[in-house]
């Protein structure tokens, strides 16, 4: 579910004293969209607020996440998306964060809050 390496690399990238800033960022982006996903869901949106999410999954390391974001992206570009395929897209977000807030002390020797 999370591409662990990953998310060691981008932490060696950005350090570690900056990293928990970014993950604050991706939450917050990632929620708010997701919110709006669940809350006010619009055809329209869906294809630009599942491109943004897969970028920002790719980048973190959720790849289950972003894999699924981009199966729903290319549904939606062919106006396939639906409340189900959105549905899937909201549930595997929370777990992909639940997971990546559960094992981050555990593979990177960090926290952020919650």
């Amino acid at each position: 579910m999370i591409d662990w390496a990953r998310v060691k690399t981008l932490q060696q990238e950005i350090g570690k004293e900056e990293f928990p800033e970014v993950l604050q960022i991706f939450f917050e982006e990632s929620d708010s969209v997701i919110d709006t996903l669940a809350n006010d869901p619009s055809e329209d949106y869906y294809e630009k607020a599942l491109h943004l999410l897969r970028g920002s999954a790719l980048n973190l390391g959720f790849s289950q996440f972003a894999a699924l974001c981009q199966e729903a992206e290319t549904r939606a570009q062919q106006g396939l998306a639906d409340s189900v395929v959105i549905a899937a897209v909201i549930t595997t977000y929370h777990a992909s964060r639940t997971a990546f807030m559960d094992g981050l002390a555990q593979q990177l020797g960090t926290t952020i809050g919650k």
